[in-house]
């Protein structure tokens, strides 16, 4: 089986580029014999090139937020074409225009792929005012083979924008069981460029950071403590005005770009790990650092917010109200207060942490791959 990708893909610091590797790089390792292509963004390189990790052929092709893939049909043409093609969506990559769609048709037209299969990383619901990507929603019952979301929310939200619930597939993101529990936490610091010892306990807030993040919140909950943990966040700082906030509040912090195996080494240092997001109106997401901190088997105390939704699902005692700092200290310090009991609580988490390994979800992924095909082979005259 030949696949191909359309989106970003690594060395590119993105969320969405690390997923489709990881996807790629399990799909190869459940599927012997199949071969993965990537059309990407030209951001980092304008030439072809294998990418170390997973192995795929990445061919940068379209621009970010470009409207013109016609050197992706000439690409697809030189491969002799695919037998799926799975568009990886974020509003971020593509806008919220219809070009990647029209271009995905216009494949299946001329004969470069069987099917046609996005990933919505992103659904919005109509309260977010984003009335491009509402049209754009409403579009993928014309030219989508498959739709595939993250969670429940999305799922239901979809439904109720009038798309066909036949084509759309829940697939959870891929979680990755962490190697690194046994290294001393000193090593792991070490070897993310902490040079001073932090006092236990250790919260970590790890990944890119943002306002959207609630770092504030963060910082302002400390001060809510009867004993004051160490805290570090660990990530690179999007929004610069928050690199002032980091430096005033005295906290540990790592600003750089982490890699999804630094953020492994990060939370498994962490004797708990912190999210205190804040929501975003009508944004439906799920988080992929949520996804890599379960894997370390240690508590999360999150918000409940969307992107935080599995937590909430299988974990609720331990979520705060969002932007509450009352509220999310209270449940910190009951966690390193009563650990053993928390481990208990998380146990739920842990169970889902395992029933969503990549592998998994890559022989999910596969399933529907073959469904795909099976239905366009069905459809032949």
């Amino acid at each position: 089986m030949k696949v191909g990708f359309v989106g970003r893909y690594p060395p590119t610091h993105c969320g969405v580029a690390e997923y489709t590797k990881m996807l790629a790089s399990f799909l190869q390792s459940v599927t012997p014999g199949i071969s993965i292509y990537s059309l990407s963004t030209d951001e980092s390189y304008t030439e072809p090139y294998i990418e170390e990790d997973s192995g795929a052929r990445v061919y940068p092709c379209f621009h970010h937020k470009g409207t013109d893939f016609r050197k992706c049909l000439e690409v697809l043409n030189d491969l002799g074409g695919v037998d799926v093609l799975h568009i990886q969506h974020e509003y971020g990559i593509f806008g919220d225009t219809d070009d990647v769609l029209r271009f995905s048709h216009l494949a299946k037209e001329e004969g470069l792929t069987k099917a046609v299969i996005i990933t919505l990383h992103t659904v919005y619901h109509p309260y977010s005012g984003k009335e491009g990507a509402l049209e754009f929603q409403k579009r993928l019952n014309e030219f989508i083979d498959l739709i595939i979301v993250h969670s429940r929310l999305q799922e239901f939200e979809l439904y109720a924008q009038g798309l066909n619930p036949r084509k759309i597939v829940r697939i959870p993101h891929g979680t990755l069981l962490n190697p690194y529990l046994w290294m001393p936490q000193n090593r792991l610091l070490h070897n993310l460029g902490v040079a001073k010892e932090l006092r236990r306990p250790l919260l970590i807030l790890p990944g890119f950071i943002r306002k959207d993040k609630g770092i504030n919140v963060l910082i302002e909950s400390l001060q809510y403590f009867n004993n004051e943990p160490s805290l570090l966040v660990a990530g690179e700082v999007k929004n610069p005005e928050l690199i002032e906030v980091l430096e005033e509040s005295g906290v540990t912090y790592v600003p750089k770009y982490l890699s999804s195996d630094e953020i492994l080494k990060a939370v498994a240092a962490a004797d708990t790990i912190v999210l205190p997001y804040k929501d975003r109106p009508g944004t439906y997401s799920v988080s992929g650092i949520l996804h890599l901190s379960m894997g370390a088997l240690k508590p999360i105390v999150g918000t409940r917010v969307p992107r935080l939704v599995e937590l909430y699902e299988v974990s609720r005692q331990l979520t705060a109200v969002p932007e509450d700092p009352v509220d999310l200290a209270g449940k910190i310090e009951w966690v390193l207060n009563h650990y053993d009991f928390a481990v208990v609580y998380a146990s739920n988490l842990y169970s889902y942490a395992v029933r969503v390994q990549w592998g998994r979800m890559a022989r999910r992924h596969l399933t529907n791959y073959r469904k795909a095909i099976k239905a366009y082979t069905q459809d032949l005259p």
